[in-house]
C-alpha cells in the first residue's frame, strides 16, 4: 500500500516489531498479555464502500478497477477535477462523450467540496503532463459511474491551508477547518504518539491503563476548579485539574505501575494559550526514585518520537532551579540558545553609577549583564526605548543599554567574545528579581532580532531539559508571611532538607521536577509523600489547610502506603511543540477559544430556571451587565 509522504512518515512507525513478552503477569494472565512481533500497515479502505484512497494510487495500479469517495477540491474547464480524502489528491478525468452525459453532468456541476463517489480504471497520465509534485501525479482516473452523496453549499471559507482565515471563524466553522492539509497532519501525528506512548508503557514496562473519576471532591491550594451542582443541597462535585489523588491511591492499592490519557480541568478564565479542558499523559510508580522517572519519560518520549524529525537524544541534561534562575532568568528556560545572564556585582563595587551603587548597597543586591550579539545592528532606538519602560513598569527596575567598543580594554566576563556591534543590557537589584527581569528581556531581545532575519532558536531543534531542586514552598503573593506549595502538598522535601521542615521550611528544596521543551514546560512530576505524619505536618502547620478535605489521603498513608513518585506530560502542548504548531489549539479537535468559548456550539449557554431547581441554585445576575438586561 502507497502513502502520500506526510501519512506514510506517520504509519512507519507501525511496522517495527517490538520484543515478545515472555515475563508472565500473575500467571494465567500472562497469556492474553504476550504480544504478537506480527506488524503491518493499516488497511484504510477495510469495510467501507471504496476500494482505494485518493492518495494511494501510484503507476503500480494502472489497468486496476477502483471505487474512490471524497471531496471536490478543484476543477478545471469541466474536463478534469481533482479529488481529495484524508489520504491526499488525485486526478478524475471527466467523461466528454455522449453516452456518459448524466456521469459528466454530476461532476460539472456539483459545487465545490461536494462529496462525490466515482468509480472507474486507473490509466496513465499523457507524456508531459505528469505531476511530479503529487504523490499520484504519474496516473488519473478514466471515470465509469459518479455518484453526488452530498452537495456543499457557499463556503465561510476555502479549504486551502494558505488562506488566510480568523481564528474565529476557524473555530467557529470547526469542522470546515478539520479538513485543512495540517489540522488532519496534526491530529493524525498525536493519534500516532499516544499510541506508541501506550505501546512502551503498557506493554513493554508493564504499567497498567486505569481511568479515574470526573466528578470528585475539591483539592486545596493549586488552580482554581470547576464546580458541578449535585442534588444535594449546597453540596457540589469538583473536576479535578489533575488524577493526582487517585493515581496515588492506586499505588496504596498495589497497582504499581499506574497509566492514563487524562482529562483534566482548570478554571483559569481568559489564558491566551490555555485550554479550560486539557489533556495529560498521566504517570505514577512505585517503589521509584527521581532518576528512574527521568528514565523511564525519556525512553517514553525517544520511542514514540515521530520518524520525520531529528531522533531524540538521551540522556537530557539536568538543570537546578537555582542554576535555570540565575543563568535564563526563568525556570523553564530555552537553551537553544545564547544570551546567558552574567553577575558582574565585582566590577561595580566601586562605581559612581547611583542605581548600581544603591542596589549593591543593599542584602542580595546585585548586578546583572545580558549580552546581544550584533545588538547595535538589528535594535532601533525605539526598542531600546521600550526595553527600558517594559523595565520600569513592570519590575520597577532600571536597565541600561551599554553599546560596546570591542577596542576598549574591558575587565568584564559580560565581554568575552563580543563583536563590535554588540550591545549589553544591564541592570541592578535583588538576585531573583535582576534575573526575572533579565530573562524576560532575553526572549524579547531574542524576538526582535528573530523579526529581523538572525535566526537564534532553529525551528527544527528540539532542546530537552530536566530542571530539578525546586524550593518546597513559595511566600504567597498576597500574604508573604504564609507559605504554599510551589508543585502541589503531596510533593515529597529533599531527603537532605528535611530537618528544615521545623526550623526554616522556606530553604527546603523538592524532590520536584519538570521537564522543558525549548522554553515550555511539557510535563511536571515529583516523589511524593507516603508517610501520613509529614504529610499531616505540612497540610496542617504548613500550608494551614484543611486536613478534612483530605482524610482520606492520610487514613491511606496510615495503611501501608509504598514510596512513589510520577510525572505528568502535557500532551497538547507537547504536540503543539512537535508539530511547530502556533497555538495548542491547532492540535486539539474542538479546543475552546482564548476566553474559554465553544464559538461552534455557542457554550456555555443559559439554563433556564426550571432546568435549576433540582440543584438548589439561582443566577445572581450582576446589575450592570448585558444578560441582566437580556433577563
Amino acid at each position: 500500500m502507497y502513502f502520500p509522504s506526510w501519512l506514510s512518515q506517520l504509519y512507519s512507525g507501525l511496522s517495527r516489531p517490538i520484543r515478545r513478552t515472555t515475563q508472565p503477569i500473575w500467571g494465567s494472565l500472562s497469556r492474553s498479555l504476550v504480544l504478537s512481533s506480527q506488524r503491518r500497515n493499516p488497511e484504510f479502505s477495510s469495510f467501507v464502500v471504496r476500494t482505494n484512497t485518493c492518495g494511494e494510487l501510484r503507476s503500480s495500479h494502472l489497468g486496476q478497477e477502483v471505487t474512490l469517495c471524497g471531496w471536490i477540491q478543484y476543477r478545471r474547464q469541466n474536463t478534469f477535477l481533482v479529488l481529495r480524502d484524508f489520504h491526499g489528491l488525485v486526478q478524475v478525468i471527466i467523461p466528454q462523450d455522449e453516452s456518459a452525459a448524466s456521469v459528466r453532468k454530476i461532476l460539472c456541476e456539483a459545487p465545490m467540496e461536494s462529496v462525490v463517489q466515482v468509480s472507474g480504471t486507473v490509466i496513465s497520465r499523457p507524456a508531459g503532463q505528469e505531476n511530479p509534485k503529487m504523490p499520484t501525479g504519474e496516473i488519473e482516473i478514466k471515470v465509469k459511474t459518479a455518484e453526488l452523496l452530498n452537495a456543499c453549499k457557499k463556503l465561510p471559507f476555502e479549504i486551502k491551508d494558505f488562506m488566510k482565515k480568523t481564528e474565529a471563524l476557524r473555530l467557529q466553522y470547526r469542522y470546515l477547518d478539520l479538513r485543512s492539509f495540517q489540522m488532519q497532519y496534526n491530529l493524525r501525528l498525536r493519534s500516532q504518539m499516544v499510541m506508541k506512548m501506550r505501546e512502551y508503557l503498557c506493554n513493554l514496562h508493564g504499567f497498567v491503563d486505569i481511568e479515574t473519576p470526573t466528578l470528585f471532591k475539591r483539592t486545596p491550594g493549586g488552580a482554581k476548579e470547576f464546580l458541578v451542582p449535585s442534588r444535594e443541597p449546597g453540596k457540589f462535585y469538583s473536576l479535578p485539574q489533575s488524577p493526582q489523588q487517585f493515581k496515588q491511591l492506586l499505588m496504596v492499592g498495589g497497582l504499581d505501575r499506574y497509566f492514563q490519557v487524562a482529562r483534566c480541568y482548570r478554571d483559569e478564565g481568559s489564558r491566551p494559550d490555555r485550554q479550560p479542558e486539557f489533556t495529560q499523559i498521566d504517570i505514577e510508580m512505585s517503589f521509584v526514585d527521581q532518576t528512574g522517572i527521568q528514565s523511564l519519560i525519556e525512553g517514553l518520549l525517544q520511542y514514540s518520537w515521530p520518524n520525520d524529525k531529528d531522533p531524540v537524544v538521551v540522556p537530557f541534561p539536568s538543570m537546578t532551579f537555582a542554576e535555570a534562575l540565575a543563568t535564563y532568568g526563568t525556570d523553564k528556560p530555552d537553551t537553544r540558545f545564547g544570551m546567558k545572564i552574567i553577575d558582574i556585582s565585582d566590577v561595580f563595587r566601586n562605581t559612581e553609577i547611583g542605581f548600581l551603587q544603591d542596589a549593591l548597597s543593599k542584602p542580595h543586591g546585585t548586578v546583572k549583564a545580558i549580552r546581544i550579539p550584533e545588538g547595535a545592528k538589528y535594535l532601533k532606538r525605539k526598542d531600546i526605548e521600550s526595553i527600558r519602560k517594559f523595565s520600569a513598569d513592570h519590575f520597577d527596575q532600571e536597565i541600561l543599554p551599554v553599546f560596546l567598543n570591542t577596542n576598549r580594554n574591558w575587565n568584564s566576563p559580560v565581554t568575552n567574545g563580543t563583536q563590535e556591534e554588540d550591545v549589553v543590557l544591564l541592570t541592578a537589584g535583588e538576585h531573583n528579581k535582576a534575573c526575572s527581569l533579565l530573562g524576560k528581556l532575553r526572549l524579547e531581545c531574542a524576538d526582535l532580532l528573530e523579526t529581523r532575519g538572525v535566526v537564534l532558536r532553529d525551528p527544527t531543534l528540539f532542546s530537552f531539559l530536566w530542571v530539578v531542586d525546586f524550593p518546597l514552598f513559595l511566600p504567597k503573593e498576597e500574604n508573604p508571611r504564609e507559605l504554599e506549595s510551589a508543585h502541589h502538598p503531596f510533593t515529597a522535601p529533599h531527603p537532605s532538607d528535611i530537618h528544615l521542615l521545623y526550623t526554616e521550611p522556606k530553604k527546603v528544596r523538592s524532590q520536584h521536577y519538570d521537564l522543558v521543551l525549548n522554553g515550555n514546560e511539557i510535563g511536571g512530576g515529583s516523589i511524593r509523600i507516603h508517610n501520613a505524619e509529614l504529610q499531616r505536618h505540612i497540610l496542617a502547620t504548613l500550608l494551614k489547610e484543611d486536613v478534612k478535605l483530605l482524610s482520606h489521603m492520610l487514613q491511606a498513608l496510615d495503611y501501608g502506603a509504598p514510596p512513589h513518585g510520577g510525572i505528568a506530560l502535557g500532551l497538547d502542548r507537547l504536540i503543539c511543540l512537535v508539530t511547530g504548531s502556533p497555538s495548542i489549539r491547532d492540535v486539539i479537535a474542538f479546543p475552546k477559544s482564548f476566553r474559554g468559548h465553544d464559538l461552534m456550539s455557542n457554550t456555555p449557554d443559559s439554563i433556564p430556571s426550571e432546568e435549576l431547581k433540582p440543584y438548589h441554585i439561582q443566577v445572581s445576575w450582576p446589575t450592570d451587565s448585558k444578560a441582566a438586561k437580556a433577563h
